[in-house]
């Protein structure tokens, strides 16, 4: 079990959503906590985590790489029994949220959240991280931007994806959903517009 957990939202909330950061940054990063606070003001109790790799980052100030994955999925696994499966979502950012898809199946919670999935490497279509999506079995959100790197509108379109997943698309959002100034839209909307998609998805399980 982490050592630390951030909690965000009523602790008597219907469910709780567990959120899991990105390879680069930690649980209280401006977009972690832009998404904690604005799903706990839907009502909803979030808690976020971090891996072992992020935790060392913060106790000794150096940098060094992502915890192998078989790290991740047991971290995972140790949050998901430390809070209970009954009334639990799992997801997270980028590589948070892709490890959460890889446990869902077996854990048993109530639904997945992946904000801005990383469908493949950048500039490396043809390597998909796709195979257990095709089967997924635990109802999914997934939200993406329009330009995302790691997998785009048009490269989506092209997935064979379960039924269970639903996609919610950011206008012109990169892999932070941050979209270019020209587009028209903003960085604060289209977070707003994925803080919404999320407590919708909620509000349905």
């Amino acid at each position: 079990m982490p050592a630390a957990m951030i909690f965000d939202g009523p602790a008597d909330a219907r469910l709780t959503l567990a959120l899991a950061h990105g390879a680069g940054a930690p649980m209280d990063s401006p977009f972690m906590d832009a998404f904690a606070a604005g799903i706990a003001a839907r009502g909803y109790r979030v808690a976020r985590f971090e891996f072992p790799y992020i935790a060392e980052r913060r106790e000794t100030g150096r940098k060094r790489p992502p915890d192998r994955q078989p790290v991740l999925l047991e971290t995972w696994r140790e949050v998901i029994a430390a809070l209970g499966p009954g009334n639990l979502v799992i997801g997270g950012k980028s590589m948070g949220g892709r490890m959460a898809s890889l446990v869902a199946d077996d854990a048993g919670v109530r639904g997945l959240v992946c904000l801005g999935y990383p469908f493949h490497p950048p500039g490396r279509p043809e390597k998909t991280r796709t195979a257990h999506l095709e089967a997924l079995a635990t109802p999914c959100l997934i939200v993406q931007g329009e330009r995302d790197p790691m997998g785009t509108w048009a490269d989506v379109a092209g997935y064979r994806l379960a039924p269970s997943i639903t996609l919610r698309w950011l206008p012109d959002g990169n892999h932070d959903l941050k979209p270019r100034k020209a587009s028209g839209h903003t960085e604060a909307g289209n977070w707003a517009d994925g803080i919404a998609a999320v407590a919708d998805f909620l509000d349905r399980l």
